[in-house]
């Protein structure tokens, strides 16, 4: 108790865990703590969907959230989790439960080697003997301070805590361990690390405007990039969810441009972030000609491709940028990438309304059969990517799956400044809808939330099946407002984009890449008690964005 009351009081607000005899001490006190009002407490069955569940609600909150499990194979279901909070510096607290030492090495029952499990993965990693009941033993709320301040740094951090029986007890919270809740929150996890560095030094370096930089925003860049663009007169290239996806210098079609000469006329690249959804992006930091500044991110690996790049803390630029110069450089990049999207020819462009109002009734009908069309047209990638980012407004939250989709929204949706988020740490397919279900359950506490919507392939989602199984508490006590959207093309048609397409066998590219299934995504959503839609028009698909339901889950059949 003293130590789950004492991460209270540093901070935490949400722990999330998995049940099991070892932890029950861990979970009894957790559930004592969230009925005093002190700690919101999330139960999920399955460890991996518990710790995608608790990476969610740290990247929205911007707190660390501890996350509790019992020993044996359920520390290892953590492992993916960790991962991603890893190279995403989002901050964790992992609390695993462990034999004693006497239990340990002699072939216990769900015994394993935990302490140091994650490797080089957290932080730090302190291996808790089991408590005797002294008051200055390792564990006691004295060390709790240290370790609230070491996870809320810039990632994961473990404890694993020795348990011997009696497992638990009787359990109440003491008055003089009733912390004293911290109001407000923290929506940025890197302004939480640069508190922490108070005191240091920051390594700043100072820039003036040219007619040959670029500002690269990879995922989790934030506003800074596009702040930094316009003070320098540069194009801006922002991935999807590098959260600076806005503003007059974004260049959408940015791999098209950057094949071209606007491309080889770059000489400087300022980095922000973690790019990972094109090929050009990392050539072009390859290039012996292109100086690349890579601005550090609290807690992840620097991105320097060709092992080159200057890493600093931040940008300063001196001096302002000619208008004529910006109109020649960033102008070139935006017109280009405006014309890129126009010959690929939308397939919903903007009506004339004036049509439908006309004195010739002809035209009326003529342009009430062509809305019509349009309604009835089937659902592409392209169309789906598009009408999600649309219908998504700042209230709102995207997130995006690491599938096909995600690329194609990369390269055609509008600037916007919305809430994006994917795991883009390491790219991984798993724990895609237990993410936004954190992320969503943080949301709904602000009053003026909206919507959380996924943007999956079908992989995606049965390989994150088990997030849904959402409890009722969190269904009915949350306001949780979850709608996932899965193009489904029935397997993995990303890798038919691939070198691998062409070279192997087709027989053997479908047994062992595209992977096809026959998987019943309806019959899916009713096991975990969601609403199910089937879209194939953009009149369902509209429909769909506007629907009431809570936790809704939208098939949109695609062609492979």
């Amino acid at each position: 108790m003293a130590l789950l009351a004492g991460l209270v009081r540093h901070g935490v607000t949400d722990l999330v865990l998995s049940p099991g005899s070892r932890s029950q001490a861990l979970a009894l006190a957790a559930a004592a703590l969230a009925r005093a009002g002190q700690l919101h407490l999330h139960v999920r069955i399955d460890e991996r969907v518990a710790g995608f569940t608790a990476l969610g609600l740290a990247v929205e909150t911007g707190r660390p959230v501890a996350i509790v499990c019992t020993s044996g194979t359920a520390v290892a279901n953590l492992h993916p989790a960790v991962l991603e909070a890893h190279h995403s510096g989002v901050p964790l607290i992992v609390l695993t439960a462990d034999r004693p030492a006497e239990l340990r090495g002699i072939g216990s029952n769900q015994t394993t080697v935990q302490p140091g499990i994650f490797g080089d993965l957290v932080r730090a990693d302190w291996d808790v003997p089991a408590p005797v009941g002294a008051p200055d033993e390792p564990g006691a709320a004295a060390d709790v301070a240290e370790l609230a301040v070491r996870a809320s740094a810039d990632g994961p951090v473990h404890v694993n805590l020795a348990y011997r029986e009696p497992l638990s007890g009787a359990v109440d919270v003491p008055s003089d361990l009733l912390p004293e809740r911290r109001t407000g929150r923290s929506t940025d996890p890197a302004a939480l690390a640069t508190e922490r560095r108070t005191g240091s030094t920051l390594e700043v370096i100072d820039l003036h405007p040219d007619d040959a930089t670029v500002v690269i925003a990879g995922h989790g860049a934030g506003a800074r990039a596009e702040e930094l663009a316009v003070a320098l007169g540069a194009p801006l290239i922002a991935e999807v969810s590098s959260g600076a996806r806005f503003g007059r210098h974004l260049v959408v079609a940015y791999r098209d441009v950057l094949r071209g000469p606007h491309g080889e006329a770059v000489g400087r690249a300022i980095v922000l972030g973690h790019p990972t959804l094109s090929r050009e992006v990392p050539q072009l930091l390859q290039r012996g000609d292109v100086e690349v500044i890579a601005v550090r991110t609290p807690g992840v690996e620097l991105y320097d491709p060709g092992r080159t790049a200057r890493a600093v803390d931040d940008v300063r630029v001196i001096g302002e940028p000619d208008p004529a110069v910006v109109r020649r450089w960033v102008g070139g990049w935006v017109a280009m990438s405006r014309a890129v999207l126009e010959s690929q020819q939308p397939d919903d462009p903007a009506p004339d309304l004036t049509l439908a109002v006309s004195d010739e009734a002809g035209v009326r009908a003529a342009f009430a059969k062509a809305e019509l069309a349009v309604l009835r047209a089937p659902i592409d990638r392209g169309m789906l990517a598009r009408a999600l980012w649309a219908s998504t407004w700042p209230h709102d939250r995207l997130v995006l799956a690491a599938s096909r989709l995600i690329r194609v929204a990369d390269a055609l949706v509008p600037g916007k400044a919305i809430r994006v988020h994917a795991n883009r740490g390491l790219a991984g397919i798993d724990g895609t809808v237990s993410t936004a279900t954190g992320i969503a359950l943080a949301a709904a506490r602000d009053a003026r939330s909206g919507t959380t919507r996924v943007l999956a392939g079908d992989l995606a989602l049965l390989h994150d099946a088990g997030a849904l199984l959402v409890p009722l508490h969190d269904q009915l006590d949350t306001g949780l407002r979850l709608h996932v959207f899965v193009g489904n093309d029935r397997g993995g048609t990303i890798f038919e984009e691939l070198e691998v397409a062409a070279t192997a066998d087709p027989d053997d590219f479908a047994t062992v890449m595209r992977t096809p299934h026959s998987a019943d995504l309806a019959a899916l959503a009713a096991a975990g008690g969601w609403a199910y839609r089937r879209a194939t028009t953009r009149a369902e698909l509209d429909d769909a964005l506007t629907a009431p339901e809570p936790l809704l889950l939208v098939e949109v059949p695609l062609e492979p």
